[in-house]
C-alpha cells in the first residue's frame, strides 16, 4: 500500500508516462486505469477499491463537495483548491485569509453554507496570528461563479485568547439542522485553560452563520463566560459530524499517550480535560481516569493505544450497504479508515481499512463513495468504492 500512495504524484497515468506507470504498478500488484492508479484491499464486507483521484496536495486537511460534483480541498499552508471529478486540481482560490502556518496551524477545515445553492458561501477554519500568538478562527466568503476566488471574505469568529505555540488548533466545521455552526477547537497545548469558560481554549463553539451568538447557548448571560461556548474540557477535536438519525453532534478528539475519545457533546457539558483522561502525560505521569470524577461528562468510546483520530463521517450512502449507519474515522497513526458499528451510543470497532498513509479526513461523497485525504507533503485525495 505504501508504494500505491507514494509512487504517483498526479494520481493519473497518461501519455509517455503510461508504460513506466504500468511497470511500476505491476511490481506493486496494482491496476493502472485510464484515469487512476487503483488498489484493492480486503474487508469484512468484501473487497474495497482505492483510487487516487488527485495528488501533489501539500498537507491537505479538509474536504467539501460542491453541488456539481467538484470538491473543495484545503491545504494546511494556506491554499484552497478545486478538484474536478476528473482529478484536475485548480490553481489556489484567491482571497483566502492569511493563515498562521506553523506546527499544526494553518488552513484547516472547509464547509459549505446550507444555503450554498443560492448564497454560495464557503466557510473555512484556520490558525490566525495576532497579539500574543495565534488561535483558531473562522472566515466566510462567496465563491465566485468561476470558482476562482472568494468574495467579501470576513472573519466571523476568533478564538480568545491568542497564545504562543503551534499545537492543538482543532478544528472541524459542522452545520446543525437548525443552521447554526459548530466549531471544534483545541486546547493549544496549554491544558488547564480548557476548564476555564472565560476563554475559548479547549471548547466546542456554536455560532450563527454570521458569527453572532445564539440566544439559547448555555453560557449566554453568565458573567465572565464566553457565550459562544457549547461544551468545554476538550483537548483537540479534529473530527465531528451530525448523527443522520438524531441530528446530534458527535465529536472525537486526540488524547495524550492513550485516550483518543468519541463524545456526543451536550449543551454546557464539561468533558474533563486535563483533569481526567484515559491516557497519560507524555512524561509518563498518570492522569486520573474519567470514572474517578463522575461530575464530568463521559466519552462513549476511547482508543488506547491511540489511532490519532482525524476526520469523521457517518456512512449514509448506497455503495456499501453493509456500512449503512456506521461511523467512519480517519487514523493518522493507524494509517487507516476505522469503521465503527453503532448500537445507539454504544460503539464497537468493526475493522480498520488499511490506507497505508496518515489519514487526515474522511467524507462520504454524494455518489456513495468514501473520500480520504492523506496527510503528507505530497498528499492524496483517494476514493474508496466496492471492488470486484
Amino acid at each position: 500500500m505504501m508504494s500505491f500512495l507514494t509512487g504517483f504524484s498526479s494520481g493519473r497515468c497518461a501519455g509517455s508516462r503510461a508504460s513506466a506507470c504500468l511497470a511500476s504498478v505491476a511490481l506493486a500488484g496494482l491496476v493502472c486505469t485510464s484515469q487512476a492508479v487503483a488498489a484493492e484491499v480486503k474487508t469484512q464486507s468484501g473487497p474495497v477499491r482505492i483510487d487516487v483521484i488527485a495528488g501533489a496536495l501539500e498537507y491537505p486537511w479538509g474536504l467539501a463537495f460542491l453541488p456539481d460534483g467538484r470538491m473543495l480541498v484545503t491545504e494546511r499552508p494556506g491554499r484552497l483548491r478545486v478538484v474536478g471529478r476528473d482529478g484536475i486540481v485548480s490553481p489556489p482560490v484567491a482571497n483566502l485569509p492569511q493563515v498562521y502556518d506553523s506546527g499544526q496551524g494553518g488552513l484547516l477545515d472547509v464547509a459549505l453554507s446550507p444555503g450554498f445553492a443560492t448564497d454560495r458561501l464557503v466557510y473555512v477554519s484556520f490558525a490566525e496570528s495576532g497579539a500574543g500568538g495565534a488561535s483558531t478562527a473562522v472566515a466566510r466568503g462567496r465563491l465566485n461563479a468561476a470558482a476562482t476566488a472568494l468574495e467579501g471574505v470576513e472573519t466571523i469568529f476568533s478564538q480568545h485568547p491568542k497564545v504562543s505555540g503551534g499545537r492543538h488548533f482543532g478544528s472541524r466545521l459542522v452545520f446543525a439542522r437548525d443552521g447554526r455552526l459548530f466549531v471544534t477547537t483545541g486546547d493549544r497545548g496549554k491544558g488547564a485553560p480548557a476548564q476555564d469558560i472565560s476563554n475559548h481554549i479547549g471548547t466546542i463553539l456554536r455560532i450563527e452563520p454570521d458569527g453572532k451568538v445564539p440566544s439559547d447557548n448555555p453560557f449566554v448571560g453568565r458573567t465572565g463566560a464566553r457565550p459562544e461556548i457549547w461544551s468545554f474540557g476538550h483537548r483537540n477535536g479534529q473530527g465531528a459530524a451530525l448523527h443522520p438519525a438524531t441530528g446530534a453532534l458527535w465529536q472525537h478528539e486526540h488524547g495524550p499517550r492513550g485516550g483518543d475519545e468519541i463524545n456526543i457533546p451536550e449543551r454546557g457539558g464539561n468533558y474533563g480535560w486535563p483533569l481526567v483522561s484515559w491516557g497519560t502525560e507524555y512524561s509518563g505521569w498518570p492522569i486520573p481516569n474519567p470514572p474517578t470524577r463522575p461530575e464530568f461528562k463521559a466519552s462513549i468510546h476511547q482508543w488506547t493505544p491511540v489511532i490519532a483520530a482525524s476526520g469523521m463521517a457517518f456512512y449514509v450512502g448506497d455503495l456499501f450497504p453493509a456500512w449503512r449507519g456506521n461511523l467512519l474515522v480517519g487514523g493518522l497513526v493507524a494509517e487507516a479508515v476505522v469503521r465503527l458499528t453503532l448500537d445507539g451510543a454504544r460503539v464497537i470497532e468493526a475493522e480498520r481499512i488499511p490506507i497505508g498513509a496518515r489519514v487526515r479526513d474522511v467524507r462520504v461523497g454524494p455518489d456513495g463513495a468514501v473520500y480520504v485525504l492523506t496527510d503528507a507533503s505530497d498528499g492524496k485525495l483517494l476514493r474508496l468504492s466496492p471492488g470486484r
